[in-house]
């Protein structure tokens, strides 16, 4: 039997005793460490990673999160080093954020890590900037699952506001503004609901007042300073604050928006069988968010040694419900006979824009590495450019 502990971090949320009870009930944990109003959230990293853990698996939670089903049958089946759980999120739809599945050596890694000063994404996220450090040095992926989580509802005025100012600045490049701006547009729909007005205003504020070229010292003291912000604007906009929740009212809510996930049998699988750089990521990252639990060109030694015996059920599909890029592109026919009842989505992409994209792409990604701490990619990577491409450095000519 797995032992399983769970990390509860609190900040006074709206919904923390009924998040909590919730937890306690879906995850059945062994021990519950309680993380209680440290701010800002990077000493909360920083205390959570001091605790000596005795345990397989923490649960990483936030507050704001309401686990409305039973975790326990997955987490004790489940051995992936680390799941980010997709919610339904007020704000922003399906999303992974909030719970987190950690397996003890990534925790141990994490706890080791030495983030640089003045790490920029440290100073906006550092238990996903952490997480990624620790699982790059044990050359480990992430893994998404999808359960029935609603996160950012029911909240306090004054932290919807922080947390949207929050979004605002960890969305500055071109992607994420776009997305935050449809957001946006959406919330403007919702006249009749104070929350989107909040949100809205949250981040505006942060875009009035933390210039793009703001530094990382100024970004941390504003990040820092947030929850004052908070409640002198919603003071200076006449909003009163939220009655405490209810669990009745939870519960009502919840039983509205049950969320549906696809079964997946054990012959269907997906599989993304389009080249490099035709959106195979992206496509990934819908898929997890409909629940169907794909990983995007896996890289490790199993993979290797799977794809040198031609063993095309490959070891990773007792995991996850599929695989994209050109570890399976090669291989559709093998494996449409091994999962007969599988998916295939073909991705493609205009011929010259993706011929300058791949050009970029391998500029970076030589096909040899002199460092052996790279070597199962390397061999990763030629044997497949071999079999998809027949080069292993990029020729226009050919790939034309």
């Amino acid at each position: 039997m797995k032992k399983i502990d769970l990390v509860f971090r609190t900040v006074g949320e709206r919904t923390s005793q009924i998040a909590l009870d919730l937890a306690i009930k879906n995850i059945q944990p062994r021990q519950v460490h309680i993380i209680e109003n440290v701010k800002p959230f990077a000493h909360a990293v920083q205390q959570m990673l001091k605790m000596n853990y005795d345990c397989d698996f923490v649960v990483f939670m936030d507050a704001d999160c309401l686990i409305m089903e039973n975790m326990s049958p997955f987490l004790t089946s489940n051995s992936l080093p680390y799941v980010d759980c997709y919610v339904l999120d007020k704000f922003r739809g399906h999303i992974h954020c909030g719970v987190h599945i950690t397996r003890i050596d990534v925790i141990r890694e994490m706890q080791a890590i030495k983030v640089p000063d003045n790490d920029a994404k440290y100073v906006l996220r550092p238990e996903s900037r952490t997480r990624a450090l620790a699982l790059k040095k044990l050359k480990l992926k992430k893994a998404f699952k999808k359960f029935n989580i609603i996160h950012d509802f029911f909240q306090f005025y004054h932290h919807i506001f922080a947390k949207c100012a929050l979004r605002e600045l960890r969305s500055r490049q071109d992607y994420h503004q776009a997305k935050l701006t449809i957001c946006q547009e959406d919330w403007g729909r919702q006249e009749k609901d104070l929350d989107f007005l909040v949100a809205k205003y949250g981040v505006n504020y942060a875009r009035k007042y933390i210039s793009k070229q703001a530094s990382q010292p100024e970004i941390a003291r504003f990040i820092e300073n947030l929850p004052i912000i908070a409640l002198r604007e919603l003071k200076q906009m006449n909003i009163l604050e939220k009655a405490p929740l209810t669990l009745a009212e939870t519960i009502e809510f919840s039983s509205k928006i049950i969320i549906q996930r696809p079964m997946i049998s054990k012959k269907m699988k997906v599989f993304g069988i389009g080249l490099s750089r035709t959106g195979t990521k992206s496509l990934t990252m819908a898929l997890n968010m409909l629940g169907i639990n794909v990983v995007h060109y896996p890289d490790d030694e199993t993979i290797l040694q799977d794809l040198m015996a031609a063993k095309y059920d490959f070891s990773i599909l007792n995991d996850y419900d599929g695989i994209t890029d050109i570890t399976v592109a090669p291989f559709y026919s093998q494996l449409d006979k091994l999962f007969p009842d599988s998916k295939f989505i073909l991705t493609v992409r205009n011929k010259s824009c993706w011929l300058k994209s791949l050009e970029a792409h391998w500029s970076k990604r030589s096909a040899f590495d002199f460092d052996p701490s790279n070597e199962t990619k390397m061999q990763i990577r030629r044997l497949l450019r071999a079999a998809v491409y027949g080069t292993y450095s990029f020729n226009e000519d050919r790939m034309a």
